[in-house]
């Protein structure tokens, strides 16, 4: 399939392709993690890059390919290619992005992208121009477009389990397999017949020789580099350097209850627990959160507080409207906030279980959606399943914890 091409060329295709996916997915990512950012921003950067990382893919592929020398690209074609592209990902992101991800919808956003990878390959190769005419083998255009869907829809599926970390890795590398495998063999059953001058009807309009594009994908290439690696950054680093600086004021102690708020009374049920051995109460909790932000740090109460989400050594609040940084650690959140009224549902994420609007059932844990403006989801761990079953009424106390036998 591969006879003639450049090898480097061709691995540089397959990496630019999953690094495009990588970074085209953390954005699309970050329109359920972060919903106070514009997901219209996000949502136009993800299937920007996801298109730039497909585009650049194929040119990539076109110049490790053994076409004829004089061979030229017509710009019309070449240009609407990438349009076709960025459309095509733009819709399908958006239904994977915003609603419930039912099979259905996944299925169909699979089939779209897979189609639009396609359509953005052989428009593209309209665009060749010179003095040969090309014909396909329409089983591996079949295939071709099979492999996209495919592996387009196993990286979806993984992206939306949880579209973070390892899976998100895994699902980039989806996409780039997709991309590549569908260019590749789309290239496979493509032949060149020469044909004479007077035979040829060469197509009018604006060309770019190899050069020319290849300088464009270098270009191109960069921008998928650079948007890769600020994916990378942590999104909290400048104010954990001011934090380390000793920039910002100290945080405000946490101030003592008189008496234990008690908005449900599974609250109630635990909120006299101990904290660690016995005769040892557990401290009063705190009232507010410290907040960090450009100007300094700002406090919040713990009533407008829906979840609290682990970022490296310090955490991310979630007021039902946007997240924003907290200096605490997980460990330190989950300390001081009231345990009637917060519970650590996973090993990342704490919730304000008197916010919770909706639970399911998702692989070996759940799935819970926390209320407010910007309604968000949190996963629960399959440890924790019992005790979110008992503090919404759902599981008695025995069933929640059963002892060993």
């Amino acid at each position: 399939m591969l006879a003639g091409h450049d090898p480097y060329l061709v691995a540089l295709s397959v990496v630019i392709a999953i690094l495009g996916g990588y970074t085209g997915f953390d954005l699309a990512a970050r329109i359920r993690r972060a919903p106070g950012l514009n997901p219209r921003i996000l949502l136009a950067g993800a299937a920007g890059f996801l298109a730039i990382g497909i585009w650049t893919m194929h040119f990539i592929g076109m110049l490790a390919a053994p076409i004829p020398a004089d061979t030229s690209y017509l710009l019309l074609p070449t240009f609407v290619s990438f349009l076709i592209c960025a459309l095509v990902v733009g819709v399908s992101l958006f239904f994977v992005s915003i609603g419930e991800p039912s099979l259905l919808r996944v299925a169909s956003s699979a089939v779209l992208l897979g189609a639009g990878i396609a359509s953005m390959h052989y428009v593209g190769i309209h665009g060749l121009a010179g003095n040969f005419a090309i014909h396909h083998d329409i089983g591996l255009i079949a295939l071709s477009l099979l492999i996209a869907i495919a592996a387009a829809y196993g990286g979806l599926r993984v992206f939306l389990a949880r579209p973070d970390g390892v899976p998100l890795l895994i699902s980039a590398v989806a996409f780039g397999l997709a991309v590549s495998g569908m260019h590749y063999t789309a290239m496979a059953g493509m032949h060149f017949v020469a044909v004479t001058a007077s035979a040829h009807h060469h197509a009018g309009g604006l060309a770019a020789s190899q050069q020319s594009l290849a300088l464009v994908v270098a270009l191109f290439c960069f921008v998928i580099a650079a948007g890769f690696l600020l994916s990378l950054v942590p999104a909290g680093a400048a104010a954990r350097e001011l934090r380390d600086g000793a920039a910002i004021a100290p945080v405000e102690p946490p101030v003592a209850l008189d008496h234990a708020p008690s908005p449900a009374d599974a609250g109630q049920r635990t909120l006299a627990a101990p904290l660690g051995g016995l005769g040892q109460p557990r401290p009063r909790p705190a009232l507010r959160l410290p907040i960090e932000g450009s100007d300094g740090v700002h406090f919040i109460d713990t009533a407008e507080v829906r979840s609290v989400r682990a970022d490296a050594h310090y955490t991310r609040v979630h007021d039902g409207t946007r997240e924003r940084m907290c200096p605490w650690s997980i460990s330190e959140a989950e300390a001081q906030l009231d345990p009637g009224l917060f519970l650590r549902v996973h090993r990342s994420h704490i919730v304000a279980t008197h916010h919770i609007s909706f639970v399911r059932k998702e692989g070996d844990g759940a799935i819970i959606e926390l209320d407010g403006p910007a309604p968000h989801r949190v996963p629960v761990s399959r440890a924790k399943i019992a005790e979110v079953k008992f503090r919404l009424g759902l599981q008695k106390r025995n069933a929640a914890s059963t002892s060993p036998t």
